[in-house]
Parts: C-alpha cells; sequence; structure tokens
C-alpha cells in the first residue's frame, strides 16, 4: 500500500476513514512539531538533507531518496502489510486468531509496553541533539539526521497505537511522552540508557550498535505480539532500526581502521599524539555502553516478562523458528546467579527467564560486530583484541545488581573496584581526550582525521557528494 504524503500526516491506516483519530493525532502533532524544535538537531532548520524516505511498506521498494528540509520532513504512521489470517504464536492462546483491537483484560499490561518502547524513541533524539555540531564528515551527518527523523516516526508508531486502542489513557500517555526528557531529573525518560548523554561521535557509534541493538531485539519481540496492529507496527519499524544499527557497527569499524593505520605507519601504540583514539580507549567505551545496554533486557528472573508471554503480548526473538511447545510451562533454563563470591549457572523456569533468553540472543549478536571490528585490527597486522567484558560488568539491574565484577567476570570488593575503575570505564581524561577530537568537518569528501572514510556512499553517491546542503 502506498503512502500519501499530501494527507496532514501521511500513515497506510485509512486514518482519513476515522475522523475521530484523525482530530486527536492533529491536535498532538503541534506539540510533536514544538518538541523537535526545541529537542531535536541543534541549528538543522535551515539544512537539505540527502534522506530515505518511506513511499510504500512493502518489501523490495519501501523508500525514497531525496534532498528534504529538515522541517519539512513528513512523519507518518506505517505498518507492515496484513498476514493473512495471523495467528498467535505462543503463550495461552497459542493457535487462537491475532487481536485486531486491545483484549480488555490486558490493556494495562499492553500499554505499559507501548509506552516504554515509545519512550526510547524521542530519548535517542535529546541524547544526540548537538551530535550535528561536531560532524566527522557530511555523510556522518546524513546518517545522523537518518536516525533522528526515523526515532521521531518512530515515536509516532507508537503514539497511534496510544491513540487509537486505549482511549483517554492513551492519549494522556502520547502526551507524557513529551513532557519527559533525557536526563531531566524531574521527568526523566523510563529507562535508564536513555538518560546517559551521548556528547561526542565515539559514544554516538555506540549508543547506535549497543543500545539501538537492544531496540532490535524488544521490537522483534514486541512484533511476535497477539495485538496485530502492534506486530505490524513493529515489523515496519525493524524494517528502519537496521540502518540504526549499520551505521553504529561502520562507524566503529572506521574507527577502528584509521587507528590501526596510524599505529602502522607511525609504529606505536600511542596514537593519541596524532589526534586518533587508542584501542584501550575504545574498549572502555564498549565495556560502558554494551553493559548499560545489558541492563535494558531487565531481570534474569521476571514475572513480567512471564506474564506477557503467557498472554500472548510480547514473545521471543523469531519465536516460531524456536523448537519447543512454545507454552513453556515445564521448560527450564539457564540463568547466571552469583553464589558464595563466584559467578554460577543455576536453572530456572523457562517462563519467568524470558528476559534472559532475549539477553543471549543479543549477545551472540554483538559478539559478530565485535569480531568484524577484530578482523579490521588482525588484517593491520596488529597484536590488540577488543572483547565484550562478563555480563555481570557494571550492571544496575538483575543479579549482578550491588555486585562489583571486573570484565573477565571476576567478583571484587569495593576497593578493587575504585581502583580499577578507570581501567575498565572512560574516565574524566578518557572523556575530555575523546571531546577534544570532536570538530566539524563540511567539506564534501572530507572526513575527520580520527574516522577512515566509509567503504562506499550512500544509495549509489560518491563519498564527495552534498549529503547536507547549508542555506
Amino acid at each position: 500500500m502506498s503512502i500519501d504524503y499530501q494527507e496532514t500526516i501521511p500513515n497506510n491506516v485509512n486514518l482519513g476513514e476515522d475522523r475521530r483519530l484523525q482530530r486527536a493525532l492533529e491536535k498532538w502533532q503541534p506539540g510533536y512539531l514544538d518538541w523537535w524544535r526545541d529537542s531535536g538537531p541543534e541549528q538543522s532548520s535551515e539544512m537539505d538533507v540527502y534522506l530515505r524516505t518511506a513511499i510504500s511498506v512493502e518489501a523490495g521498494g519501501w523508500a525514497n531518496y531525496s534532498h528534504v528540509r529538515m522541517p519539512d520532513y513528513r512523519w507518518g504512521i506505517f505498518l507492515a502489510p496484513p498476514e493473512a489470517d495471523r495467528k498467535i504464536n505462543f503463550g495461552m492462546h497459542k493457535g487462537e486468531p491475532a487481536w485486531q483491537e486491545v483484549p480488555g483484560e490486558y490493556r494495562a499490561e499492553l500499554r505499559r509496553l507501548i509506552v516504554t518502547q515509545g519512550d526510547t524513541e524521542p530519548a535517542s533524539v535529546e541524547q544526540q541533539r548537538r551530535l550535528g555540531l561536531t560532524c566527522p564528515s557530511l555523510y556522518d551527518l546524513r546518517n545522523l539526521f537518518q536516525v533522528n527523523v526515523e526515532e521521531g516516526r518512530h515515536l509516532w508508531a507508537m503514539v497511534y497505537l496510544l491513540h487509537a486502542y486505549f482511549g483517554r489513557d492513551g492519549r494522556e500517555e502520547a502526551e507524557e511522552m513529551l513532557a519527559r526528557h533525557s536526563g531531566d531529573p524531574d521527568k526523566p525518560r523510563i529507562l535508564g540508557a536513555f538518560n546517559e548523554p551521548t556528547p561526542e561521535w565515539l559514544s554516538f557509534f555506540m549508543f547506535t550498535f549497543f543500545t539501538d541493538r537492544d531496540g532490535k531485539y524488544q521490537l522483534a519481540a514486541l512484533a511476535e505480539s497477539g495485538l496485530d496492529p502492534l506486530s505490524r507496527t513493529c515489523r515496519f519499524m525493524l524494517t528502519e532500526e537496521a540502518h540504526h544499527m549499520f551505521v553504529g557497527e561502520t562507524g566503529v569499524d572506521r574507527i577502528v581502521k584509521r587507528t590501526v593505520e596510524l599505529m602502522r605507519e607511525h609504529k606505536t601504540d600511542d596514537v593519541r599524539k596524532f589526534g586518533a583514539i587508542d584501542l584501550p580507549t575504545l574498549q572502555k567505551y564498549i565495556n560502558f555502553h554494551y553493559s548499560i545496554s545489558l541492563d535494558l533486557f531487565g531481570q534474569e528472573i521476571s514475572t513480567n516478562a512471564a506474564n506477557y508471554f503467557t498472554m500472548g503480548l510480547k514473545g521471543r526473538y523469531r519465536e516460531t523458528e524456536i523448537d519447543d511447545d512454545h507454552t513453556l510451562t515445564e521448560d527450564a533454563y539457564e540463568v547466571p546467579e552469583i553464589r558464595e563470591g563466584a559467578i554460577v549457572a543455576a536453572q530456572a523456569p523457562a517462563l519467568t527467564a524470558i528476559n534472559e533468553r532475549l539477553r543471549n540472543d543479543y549477545v551472540e549478536d554483538c559478539q559478530r560486530g565485535v569480531d568484524k571490528w577484530n578482523r579490521t585490527i588482525r588484517q593491520a597486522g596488529v597484536d590488540f583484541e577488543l572483547k565484550l567484558p562478563h555480563r555481570a560488568f557494571h550492571r544496575e539491574i538483575g543479579a549482578f545488581s550491588g555486585a562489583h565484577a571486573s570484565p573477565e567476570g571476576r567478583i571484587v570488593d569495593e576497593g578493587d573496584w575504585n581502583s580499577n575503575e578507570g581501567l575498565w570505564l572512560p574516565s574524566i581524561e578518557d572523556k575530555a581526550y575523546v571531546d577534544s577530537l570532536m570538530g566539524a568537518v563540511t567539506t564534501p569528501g572530507k572526513f575527520a582525521n580520527w574516522i577512515a572514510p566509509p567503504g562506499k556512499g550512500v544509495y549509489g553517491q560518491p563519498l564527495d557528494f552534498d549529503y547536507v546542503r547549508f542555506n
């Protein structure tokens, strides 16, 4: 189904056929535009950016690339095409037709899931608000803005569900999405990682690799939902989310490539004197962003997650590909815990370990990206290996909250932690150094010294293409 951009709110949900809903969303729209102006990308209002815009939701041609003036980008409501006779594939309602309306008995739980997911979308835009002022190239600036507008559209997707299916409560929740702000001491965003600052581009690339990857797994689990409109919404969001992770994975890889180039050229590990980001500092940033993203999956043992699964509200990653009965009433799953000062594996009911299974899928996916970065290092002949820290490291939620663990997974006391924290996590000096490298490079085809150019441009365009035009 094509999308009509002549509509006040572009959509493929026949919004014009529901005047009450359309009026409610049109009433919310000015507040969203005010939020974008006040909290979106700073000093971008006069820029024309080479952006991808959805023109349909069908595979093989859903996007159009053109220069768009940032304030004129058309956010809208896009759901993936419906699946004929779709069934619920897990939980107590397994085999029943998917719901087209919210079951009254699950109303509160579904609203909570949608609000929590929706709150992350504007949060990341707020976190990245000032990055455009220090872009390492026009190519990267364009990618930042593409991520920003798509996160803004993902907010629209969740707000549509709240307005369409939750009445007054949903409208109030939609207003609250614009009232909370990342890092606000009085009205912060719901999840901790989305209140962390993203002050420079190394953090941005780490965020889009690690934290947006959490988004992939949360969206994939919600795409299994028995509520069909939620499933269809998340399936289309996943199409756009892939670009965000690409930005992060290739961004870090390009930093690694530039670093090892300078290491070989100058025959030294100390590349800071040549304006690059050394590999030990990259490892510290990996340790931080990976660990706070692990917290986003919640408690290892969770009755809420078990209830969501049993109710048919939120499944597992690629639920239908898992070889079990999809009810989990008799199954067990391995979870970590601390016992007598050591981390051990314990058996838990699979239903209550849903979060841990999703976290395990995420860990495997993250490792594939780190493996790619290490190939870049090996190909340069450099003896260094980047690693994911142990899942117990630097955790604030779950079995490891309140404990101190080294990146290798050794439980340490508070004194050891305090002595080594600056070796394991970015120090004030590390952050100041990385920040000192940030300076806008806005000549087409030119890149900051600390990052290598990408292998190719966007959508077949050359690297010296004017991805962003300043008016």
